[in-house]
């Protein structure tokens, strides 16, 4: 009798053990699924008021409704799919602001896409309006393919397609424009 007790008990124990092993093998499964699925943000930033500041001063405030954070994925990037609003403060606290639609930041390239209702405000009144801007961070350089708009703060006025600009917008190539230049003849 004891030795059939001795076997029933081995044979419950082995039993426990398998149904733990399997348990955690579909556990471990379902972790490995999740720790793989790169589909889904890391994070998600939901009213969003980020800081930027150097020596103590702000250089620059990003609002957004949401941000989504795919620097888990190979070509990591930040997705603003709810609107983005920038101030950029210069050395005098000059404010130039940038708003749009939509935004991604390509962190490894350094560039952003903006799209929809793109509108930056410079800190010397430029306005220029666009629905596609790309801002090439690395090399300070703002450009696009797509039609745009911009009054410059000496009242000149452009209608366009494509432009290249630094972004001071000082140095403006248009691609093909129509508008209302100022010609300072004493620069000569």
């Amino acid at each position: 009798m004891q030795i059939a007790y001795q076997y029933i008990l081995k044979g419950i124990v082995v039993m426990i053990l398998a149904t733990m092993l399997f348990s955690c093998q579909n556990g471990l499964n379902e972790a490995r699924k999740f720790e793989t699925d790169k589909a889904s943000p890391q994070t998600v930033g939901e009213g969003v008021n980020l800081f930027y500041t150097d020596s103590g001063n702000v250089r620059a405030n990003l609002r957004s409704p949401r941000m989504l954070d795919f620097t888990n994925q190979e070509f990591p990037y930040r997705e603003f799919p709810d609107g983005v609003e920038v101030d950029f403060f210069n050395e005098e606290k000059e404010k130039t602001t940038i708003v749009a639609d939509y935004g991604i930041v390509y962190n490894q390239t350094n560039l952003i896409d903006l799209q929809g209702n793109v509108k930056i405000v410079t800190s010397d009144s430029t306005i220029l309006n666009a629905e596609q801007l790309y801002w090439d961070q690395d090399r300070s350089w703002v450009f696009s393919d797509v039609e745009y708009d911009i009054q410059m703060n000496n009242g000149a006025v452009n209608d366009g397609e494509g432009f290249d600009a630094n972004e001071n917008f000082d140095k403006f190539i248009s691609r093909s424009n129509v508008g209302v230049q100022f010609i300072d003849e004493s620069e000569k």
